[in-house]
């Protein structure tokens, strides 16, 4: 069976302007990845801030326009597609977005919000007070909400209005930025349990992006670890939290909180900061900050290749051991 959506070797590339640090020209934001998302199943992308991750995910919500590869959903090709044409699939791809409150209009009303996708396809014949109603008690909040205006709620209910808003039409591919972000570890339960009941009772595909790895290992079926725009690592989410492949993929486990102060950790520290995608390394672009690069990292670029429950990009594999041998 097919994948509702399908990424191979997409890329991303914005114009730059020269300067000082660059000349003028053009920097891949996203560099080739590729992955499916399955019906039903959520996708968590991880990766620190300017990996590409949102970027990605706005380019399949049709914000940004892939410049190179293929984005395919239910088999249809969706990049090159003008607004036109893409309108109608917004009826089925869909993206909530990271800051909860200023992705709401502050003039408009809960009501006005949430059935605001009826208005913008043309819909009619629908009643505005029954949807705002079935809605808003989808995602647990009372019917008086429909009066409120967002500087009257809180962040926590501010994204309830949000997934309700995402959801109106029915959507079948939930795009989510950051879902969780500025939320107390309560509201965080809440949020991340509503998804996951939304999903089983509406059959949702989700495409979660964070940089929480708790809430990956909660809520995703598979994950996919970018770095500099490119994915790194990609598995069944229990294949990479179990045995990580990747150096970076185990040092974001390892930075990971663990409640247990008896557990036993392999503590791995980068190396300074990622570097600027308009000055990408040669070879492993991960060699100048990992802690296990060898003379052949910094002039090879590592190959994709298949492990148990997923793949990776390096030369030395779950390498820890393996570097240390070859040096």
């Amino acid at each position: 069976m097919s994948a509702l959506l399908e990424i191979r070797d997409v890329v991303v590339r914005f114009r730059v302007r020269g300067g000082v640090f660059s000349s003028a020209g053009s920097v891949d934001a996203v560099s080739g990845v590729s992955l499916d998302v399955e019906e039903g199943k959520t996708y968590g992308i991880v990766g620190e801030s300017g990996s590409g991750k949102t970027t990605l995910a706005r380019a399949v919500a049709g914000l940004h326009h892939a410049s190179e590869g293929s984005i395919l959903y239910r088999g249809q090709e969706l990049r090159g597609l003008v607004e036109g044409a893409f309108r109608p699939l917004r009826r089925e791809i869909v993206m909530m977005f990271q800051d909860p409150i200023g992705s709401l209009s502050p003039r408009l009303s809960v009501k006005s919000l949430i059935t605001e996708p009826f208005r913008i396809q043309g819909m009619r014949e629908r009643d505005l007070d029954a949807e705002a109603r079935r809605l808003l008690a989808m995602v647990g909040l009372p019917p008086e909400f429909a009066a409120r205006y967002p500087y009257q709620i809180s962040g926590g209910q501010a994204r309830r209005v949000g997934v309700a808003r995402a959801l109106a039409l029915s959507p079948r591919l939930l795009i989510a930025d950051e879902p969780t972000a500025g939320l107390d570890v309560s509201i965080q339960g809440e949020m991340l349990n509503l998804l996951a009941r939304l999903q089983d009772e509406l059959g949702l595909a989700i495409m979660i992006i964070t940089h929480n790895l708790n809430v990956v290992r909660h809520i995703t079926d598979r994950v996919g670890i970018m770095y500099l725009g490119k994915l790194v690592e990609e598995g069944e989410t229990e294949a990479v939290f179990a045995a990580p492949q990747h150096p970076y993929t185990l040092a974001l486990l390892a930075a990971n909180p663990e409640p247990d102060p008896d557990a036993q950790l392999m503590r791995v520290e980068l190396q300074g900061e990622p570097p600027s995608i308009l000055r990408r390394p040669k070879g492993c672009e991960f060699h100048t900050r990992c802690p296990f690069a060898q003379p052949r990292c910094a002039t090879e670029v590592p190959r994709w290749q298949a492990a148990k429950g997923g793949a990776h990009r390096c030369h030395f594999p779950a390498g820890w051991d393996t570097a240390a041998a070859a040096s």
